[in-house]
């Protein structure tokens, strides 16, 4: 039997199971979507929730329940946001083709997006942009890039990464579950961790990354990239200390490999620190890969890279992607961009995920059971334990809780591998009274689990 994939299938509906709180109406709904759309999607909690509304960081259901949403970091300014609401409709009324006639909207949002990239250690800046519908196409489109620039075939990706669900990139997703069989030519290592590890963490990693590089080499296929979320994201929310992956892109790079930084959870401000996750490590990402929250809900994604590195791919290949980049899903980020800088959300995300850290690490004072916090701007982790000596993760708890703050009305769900990490994403756009409400909600459902 296959094992559960850690991000599909941990937080799951299942009908059959016992306990579940779905109601007679719910779970005639979900045999229809069973019916019609088969049995591979997946629900979340054991009472599913049936949306049909949202606004900012709220959502209502078709009872008109009202939830904060702290997990859907897809609609990174909230949901239906007036500004990416205006400009969709505003486009859509003029023109929507796709990418193989001049336009300048697409132009002058590649220029926005390229200022944004840092300016590296040595060597050239980010320079160029591609434009895919979802994280999974900027993920494949950036392996190949890397192998095309460097000969190379090997990658080298985390233990409980998930890169996206075309062919390529569920190769190099072990969080799908050993059904999706990873490639041959990935290696895995395991993230950092500074809960367990403390201050070595960074160094067991680079080690890792290493022996990865030499095994890739011994086998013949070489290391074309490093692909890493530079927050951890699927492996339990490891943002680790500034400037704690330096090293590792050092090693790849020295093993003739490049780093391809995956932006889809870290990115668009979202880590407070810096505008893009990777940047609050290192300047010198070779390949920046972008999805979820670019358009706010509207698909679109896209693959930056240094145009050294893209030269090579370019030669070879002539690129052409009928929906990415058309001017209404362009206009949707533009529209994200420029409300992430009117608005300030990097300097937001940082000050109330300084707050929403501080709030969450008192309640792990009145609570044995929440072992550790960790977090970057509007992007934090919480881990429940069995034992803060042995730090054993506590599965069990960890989805009693997701369940509970579904009754309460807060949805979120987990990550790590051991299926045992809240992981909190709120909407940049999250307010001090929303703190309130996951923090109460999150203390009244641990001490009524406790009772």
């Amino acid at each position: 039997m296959a094992q559960l994939s850690s991000i599909m299938d941990t937080n799951a509906f299942r009908p059959d199971a016992p306990g579940t709180a779905a109601d007679e109406r719910t779970l005639a709904m979900t045999r229809r979507r069973a019916e019609l759309l088969g049995p591979a999607y997946r629900l979340f909690y054991s009472h599913p929730v049936h949306l049909v509304r949202g606004e900012g960081s709220h959502v209502w259901d078709a009872d008109g329940r009202r939830y904060l949403d702290v997990y859907n970091n897809v609609v990174s300014l909230g949901h239906c946001h007036p500004a990416v609401v205006e400009a969709v409709h505003r486009q859509m009324q003029v023109l929507n083709t796709h990418t193989r006639y001049l336009h300048e909207a697409i132009l002058r949002y590649a220029e926005d997006l390229l200022v944004t990239m840092p300016t590296p250690s040595e060597g050239q800046r980010v320079g160029h942009v591609m434009f895919q519908c979802t994280g999974s196409e900027s993920n494949d489109l950036a392996i190949r890039v890397a192998r095309a620039a460097t000969g190379h075939q090997g990658v080298i990706v985390t233990t409980e990464a998930y890169h996206g669900a075309t062919d390529l990139t569920a190769q190099v997703s072990p969080a799908l579950g050993s059904g999706v069989v990873i490639g041959d030519f990935v290696r895995l290592v395991a993230a950092p961790d500074p809960y367990r590890e403390g201050e070595g963490a960074a160094a067991r990693f680079v080690a890792d990354v290493v022996a990865a590089a030499a095994d890739l080499d011994a086998a013949g296929l070489g290391v074309a990239a490093l692909l890493v979320d530079s927050i951890f994201s699927s492996d339990g929310v490891q943002p680790g200390p500034a400037g704690a992956l330096q090293g590792a892109v050092d090693a790849v790079h020295a093993a003739g490999g490049l780093f391809v930084a995956d932006e889809v959870q870290p990115g668009f401000a979202r880590t407070g620190e810096a505008f893009w996750g990777f940047a609050r490590h290192t300047p010198d990402a070779d390949v920046v890969t972008t999805g979820k929250p670019m358009g706010n809900g509207i698909p679109v994604a896209g693959m930056a890279a240094r145009p050294d590195v893209l030269a090579a791919f370019a030669e070879r290949f002539p690129y052409f992607n009928t929906f990415g980049g058309n001017p209404v899903s362009i206009a949707a980020a533009q529209a994200v961009l420029d409300t992430l800088r009117a608005e300030d959300l990097q300097g937001r995300a940082l000050k109330l995920g300084g707050r929403l850290l501080e709030e969450l690490r008192g309640l792990g004072a009145r609570h044995e059971a929440v072992g550790d916090v960790r977090g970057a701007g509007l992007f934090v982790g919480l881990e429940l334990v069995t034992d803060r000596a042995t730090r054993t993760p506590d599965r069990a708890l960890a989805l009693r809780v997701v369940d509970e703050l579904r009754e309460r009305g807060v949805l979120t769900s987990v990550a790590g591998p051991g299926g045992n990490v809240l992981k909190l994403r709120p909407a940049l756009t999250f307010a001090e009274a929303d703190i309130d409400w996951l923090v109460g909600a999150l203390d009244d459902t641990l001490t009524a689990l406790r009772a």
